[in-house]
């Protein structure tokens, strides 16, 4: 689902639902058309009081989210540097045995003709 799509769903979901919490907080009487004063201000309480609920949540979780997130970049950064560490040991190695190589069949040839001049 499109992350904008997801949004809107999630908005309108809190939305009715801070509607339907409210409306049954405060809302006492259907027989008229508009709210008495004491709903309206009730109802008016009721979503500042989510709202701001919601907002310091939210301040809550950026800063968490925010302290994760570095904390996983701090992790991949010493795993990369660890893999590079591996691969650069591992090459070291890999010269290191070429030139052992490199070095007993230098004296290879050497030798079979010193035994051969005996």
């Amino acid at each position: 689902m499109d992350s904008n799509l997801r949004n809107l769903k999630d908005f309108l979901t809190l939305y009715n639902k801070v509607t339907e919490l409210c409306f049954n907080r405060c809302v006492d009487n259907l027989s008229q058309r508009e709210l008495f004063d004491q709903e309206s201000t009730c109802v008016d309480r009721c979503v500042t009081k989510f709202a701001r609920f919601n907002q310091n949540m939210m301040k809550s979780y950026v800063d968490v989210q925010t302290k994760i997130n570095a904390k996983r970049m701090e992790e991949m950064e010493q795993q990369n540097a660890k893999q590079l560490e591996q691969q650069q040991q591992e090459e070291r190695i890999k010269a290191q045995l070429k030139e052992k190589e490199a070095a007993v069949t230098v004296l290879t040839p050497a030798a079979s003709t010193a035994k051969l001049a005996m």
